[in-house]
């Protein structure tokens, strides 16, 4: 909305009225008269004397009301072209929550190839304003040693009536000689433009707006309709949408409506397949039905330019018209897209890099979107919750994300470029060492399904977490390291120190209460984490050291012991021959979503072919026949790059043959050398059963539950981790016998 003057409204008033004014003006008063120079103050003349009659004095001159003449406030984004040299500058000094900070990145241009040179920050100038200019000082803070290290910026400032000046950045070393200079023209009031496609499958309903006054808010924030891209405008940042959603058609998913973290992965892949391995402002948005976990949403996060370019959101978990459903949809939208900016959860923050400081009580009482609504908690142990969540949420991101949004470092912002958080740069090992005082009633555990590991063999671990209190403690159930809850760091032989980072972060949101300690005396899980978003972990013979921290419902951080896990050297060419067939990037990938049919795989396929032809007896072999068996089991859904939605139908013969094959291996096996562990054996024979019912086999698939029950049964469990086996058991055999019906 523009801002000005009118001396026209009000008989002569001084006050001013509002016509389109924009955030970002601010009045300057100059006080003029009627031809536009500058008045002086006039009194009435005096009367004129004549002999005979004396004239009726002049009506007086009336001071004409001052005119409120307007500025354009200082911010934005400003471009300079020089030479070889091309430079992106943001200037953040004014306007709608300023970070009182400038910022920029360099590229050096060569014939027809622009490549990035480096990026600088200064934190903490001197802002000096005068009428007429802006001129920011400070020292930069570079991503290579610059000679001329400081800085001084020079705008001079223009009225709304007339174009954004163009600023000069002049560059100067510690001792205040003058280094390089550059002319910046204005270019954008966005400190970064993004290209945002959205693509959604029928019979889903993608977000369009909210109104963030059709229910309570807290007092101070403005009722407004926000759209996804509105919301991240309000950051200063533009995304520019590229069309129309594009509906793809699911008239041959049949009836599996779900999405798997492979189909996904297949999808992303396949939609930046046409484009360059390289960082670029684009992001995409898939819109999905559901996701077979019943996540809300997921962010891809594999290496090369595919990490932070992608999302999903889903329509069956997060769907609904009604206004508190619309909040949340537009909270998880932009959520998942902050992913894609390099924005951790509001608790991770001290996993980035580089690290920021966690907020309020460990980051949960940070009011942002990058925080769960249900996992907001204002202090340790007072009010939370969803509830008081909304209550306080400004829809907005916090001051610290606002700086990285607008001056992150390039690398460390811009798509397909750095990895989200840490990865796998090393991380203070101090980030996982005890607490010196823990109330939080919860233990911790990392257990190694093996006394070790062969070389080239999935490495998988066990979590346990209990309770140590007779009473109980509530907390989430979330323990899988996918779910963004769960940590895990490695210490490897050579004793570099990083994160497991999963290749599809899942989000979490929704609250899942539990009551460990009573009822339910521990939570057990297990993940495999040789491979992850930064490659493979475990990938030399040695011993490492695992640790991991929880984020407890009312945010402890629960320190697990230290896990030693031992990979062993080959001791044969056999072994070392068959573990090379499993080490590649591909095959780490399938193994990750236990198996794919995206194309780009299929270097990884071979591979794994090549290991079952080759060495069928080896013990790596069970993990090329899981991966393909689970694979075989499920109909997949394959997204093209024109859009359409490809099934192969899932073969249940050949998937209940392969996955028979790891059941008899794994339970044969006594010393822990050869099979799978319990957990994922328990995954196998379930699937297994899926398997033989698809293929026409019922009376197979409840045989084969009922060996998965006896297996396990002779594994001297503890009773309760028993039950939920037999629970899992029949929950598989009343979805077979569903199906069945159908």
């Amino acid at each position: 909305m523009l801002g000005i003057s009118d001396p026209t409204v009000g008989g002569g008033d001084t006050g001013t009225s509002t016509i389109d004014r924009p955030p970002d003006a601010e009045p300057e008063v100059t006080t003029t008269n009627g031809h536009g120079t500058a008045a002086a103050a006039e009194t009435p003349a005096p009367a004129v004397e004549f002999e005979e009659a004396t004239a009726a004095p002049p009506l007086p001159i009336r001071p004409v009301p001052p005119i409120i003449v307007r500025k354009r406030l200082v911010r934005g984004r400003y471009r300079s072209a020089s030479g070889s040299w091309l430079l992106t500058l943001r200037v953040d000094v004014d306007g709608n929550r300023p970070t009182k900070r400038i910022s920029g990145d360099f590229f050096t241009v060569s014939g027809s190839t622009t490549s990035y040179f480096g990026s600088f920050t200064v934190h903490s100038p001197t802002v000096t304003t005068t009428a007429s200019q802006v001129k920011v000082e400070g020292l930069g803070t570079f991503t290579w040693a610059a000679g001329a290290p400081k800085l001084r910026l020079t705008i001079n400032r223009a009225s709304l009536f007339e174009a954004p000046k163009p600023g000069t950045l002049e560059f100067l070393t510690v001792s205040n000689n003058p280094g390089a200079t550059y002319h910046c023209p204005f270019e954008s009031g966005f400190f970064r433009t993004v290209s945002y496609e959205q693509d959604s499958v029928a019979g889903t309903v993608p977000f369009l707006a909210y109104n963030t006054g059709s229910l309570p808010q807290p007092a101070g924030s403005p009722a407004r309709v926000l759209t996804v891209p509105g919301a991240f405008a309000e950051a200063g940042l533009e995304l520019l949408t590229t069309g129309g959603t594009n509906v793809i058609p699911v008239s041959s998913a049949g009836a599996n409506a779900k999405w798997s973290d492979a189909e996904l992965h297949a999808a992303m892949v396949n939609h930046f397949s046409g484009f360059t391995n390289a960082a670029r402002w684009q992001v995409w948005m898939l819109v999905a039905t559901a996701h077979d976990g019943g996540y809300r949403g997921i962010m891809f996060d594999y290496g090369d330019a595919f990490q932070r370019q992608g999302a999903a959101v889903f329509y069956d978990a997060i769907g609904g018209a009604d206004a508190a459903t619309q909040r949340s949809q537009l909270r998880t939208y932009v959520h998942e897209l902050g992913h894609a900016f390099n924005l951790l959860h509001s608790w991770q923050k001290n996993l980035a890099n580089p690290p920021a400081p966690l907020g309020p009580n460990g980051g949960l009482a940070d009011l942002s979107w990058m925080n769960y609504d249900w996992k907001y908690q204002e202090s340790a142990g007072g009010p939370g919750g969803a509830a008081a969540y909304w209550a306080a949420f400004p829809f907005q991101f916090t001051d610290n994300e606002l700086v990285h949004l607008r001056h992150g470092f390039y690398r460390d912002v811009i798509m397909g470029a750095n990895a989200f958080g840490t990865g796998a740069a090393e991380v203070d090992p101090d980030l996982f060492d005890e607490p010196l005082v823990d109330h939080s009633g919860l233990a911790l555990e990392l257990r190694s399904p093996k006394p070790g590991f062969a070389y080239g063999e999935p490495v998988v671990v066990e979590l346990k977490l209990a309770g140590t209190e007779l009473r109980g403690r509530a907390t989430h159930g979330y323990l899988h390291p996918n779910d963004d809850l769960v940590s895990i760091a490695v210490q490897q032989p050579s004793g570099r120190t990083v994160l497991y980072r999963p290749m599809l972060r899942h989000c979490v949101d929704e609250d899942r209460t539990v009551q460990v300690g009573v009822n339910q005396a521990a939570l057990y899980e297990s993940a495999y984490i040789g491979f992850g978003a930064d490659g493979f972990l475990f990938e030399a013979p040695g011993t490492y050291r695992l640790r991991a921290t929880y984020i407890a419902g009312d945010g402890s951080r629960v320190i697990s012991p230290v896990l030693r896990v031992r990979v062993r050297p080959p001791a044969t060419p056999a072994d070392e021959a068959a573990a090379e067939l499993l080490l590649g990037e591909e095959q780490g990938q399938l193994l990750a979503l236990l198996g794919s049919d995206a194309s780009q795989l299929g270097k990884g396929v071979s591979a794994i072919d090549t290991l079952l032809d080759r060495f069928p007896d080896h013990p790596l072999a069970v993990y090329g026949r899981l991966v393909k068996g689970v694979n075989q089991q499920r109909d997949f859904k394959e997204l093209t790059t024109d859009k359409t939605l490809r099934i192969r139908e899932a073969n249940g013969t050949e998937a209940a043959s392969l996955l028979g094959q790891v059941a008899e291996a794994s339970i044969a096996d006594s010393g822990g050398v050869g099979g799978v562990d319990n957990v994922t054996l328990n995954l196998a024979m379930r699937t297994q059963a899926k398997a033989e019912a698809k293929a026409g086999h019922p009376d197979q698939a409840r045989d084969v539950l009922r060996q998965l029950v006896r297996t396990f049964e002779n594994k001297n469990l503890n009773p309760l981790v028993l039950e939920g086996i037999r629970q899992q058991a029949r929950e598989t055999l009343d979805a077979i016998e569903g199906a069945a019906e159908e």
